[in-house]
């Protein structure tokens, strides 16, 4: 399978499934418990119908939009996800340079595998650096004062990954950094060779966010066990508060899924907010983000900028989102597969197949702006 046939998300996971070892496949791939919610976030689009006007005069269509204070050419952005060089060696390096080039936002995460620094010399545009709250209050501190010296214009903290999902696929083949395979996901490995002659030809793999606190030489470390054992279960809205307040700028939280929590980051002062259920891969059974978008949308939407992610597959779905309301929408699985498949230039043909998609929609919805999309044009069945 070559990226010339790829036209849509199912076209990527498929060529991504061609080329990567299955306990790295199944990592992307996979989600919590029975991946109810994993499934459930695609399927509460197909809920929901689009009624489009006509003659409305569309030759020129403006797809950009603002998200805490940066302004992106469309609507949708490569979400922050971690060990993107394990999918293929050029990871955060090809997703930054795709965004650059569609002018959309990108972000490098606590457990990246490249550094901050190097991710803003590929790409001076939209960037958020997305952490974890670690029980080491140092780290915390130098992620924040790192990011801010780096230039990143705004912070990303996941709320809802406390303790590790049950990603039952990941335990199926040991799956863990660095590798410590059992026999079933050592041969998995050993039918895809030309992985791993990629990973050995090419840098050795690092966390570079983290490697000054996390040392991973003397046994590996499982990705379950990294959120167990390092992040803090503690964390609560007076942590937050305190960390907007030092951060001083655009500060959003990602993994909120209800109205209470969506005011009370208002009430701390937090610009920003990303509905989302980590793509179905910490509680499984939890609601689909788009599922709950409106009624966040009703309560803060005039307040602060509502975003979400999870199981955004066409540009459709882009625009049923905002015409409830979300100001953009994130991208992870989207992205990973054509990166993991192709590098690079994976990544640009997916964010171009979605920019198409996007102008396309638009203009059979009679829309020529992302602010003319509106309930109006939704109708939700029963």
């Amino acid at each position: 399978m070559r990226l010339t046939d790829c036209y849509n998300f199912h076209d990527f996971r498929r060529m991504a499934k061609q080329r990567l070892p299955g306990p790295i496949f199944d990592y992307i791939d996979g989600a919590a418990d029975d991946e109810v919610t994993y499934r459930r976030n695609t399927a509460a689009f197909e809920n929901c119908d689009l009624v489009p006007d006509v003659l409305r005069g569309v030759a020129d269509v403006d797809m950009s939009v603002t998200v805490m204070g940066q302004k992106l050419a469309m609507p949708v952005y490569c979400s922050p996800t971690a060990l993107q060089r394990l999918f293929h060696h050029q990871g955060e390096r090809a997703v930054a340079a795709a965004a650059a080039k569609y002018g959309t936002m990108f972000g490098v995460s606590s457990l990246g595998t490249i550094s901050l620094e190097e991710a803003r010399q590929i790409s001076d545009g939209p960037q958020v650096y997305q952490f974890y709250f670690h029980k080491d209050r140092g780290l915390n501190r130098e992620m924040m004062v790192r990011a801010k010296t780096a230039g990143v214009q705004a912070m990303m903290l996941t709320v809802d990954s406390i303790t590790g999902g049950n990603r039952e696929r990941d335990k199926r083949t040991g799956f863990a950094i660095p590798f410590k395979l059992n026999l079933t996901g050592m041969m998995q490995f050993a039918i895809k060779p030309s992985w791993a002659i990629d990973w050995m030809t090419h840098e050795a793999f690092r966390l570079p966010q983290l490697e000054n606190h996390v040392k991973m030489d003397g046994g590996a470390l499982s990705i379950s066990r990294y959120f167990t054992e390092m992040l803090d279960p503690s964390m609560s809205w007076n942590d937050v508060a305190e960390m907007v307040q030092a951060w001083g700028g655009q500060f959003c939280l990602k993994g909120i899924m209800s109205v209470e929590d969506a005011k009370r980051a208002v009430e701390i002062g937090c610009t920003g907010i990303v509905l989302s259920n980590h793509g179905g891969r910490q509680l499984d059974g939890s609601r689909s983000a788009f599922d709950q978008l409106a009624e966040i949308v009703d309560a803060v939407g005039d307040r602060i900028d509502v975003m979400m992610d999870g199981g955004v597959q066409r540009g459709t779905h882009v625009l049923k989102a905002l015409s409830l309301g979300a100001k953009a929408v994130g991208l992870g699985r989207y992205y990973l597969f054509p990166l993991a498949a192709a590098g690079q230039p994976g990544v640009e043909r997916a964010l171009e197949t979605m920019r198409t998609e996007i102008e396309r929609d638009m203009k059979l919805m009679g829309c020529t702006s992302v602010d003319q999309l509106t309930r109006r044009n939704l109708r939700f069945r029963s």
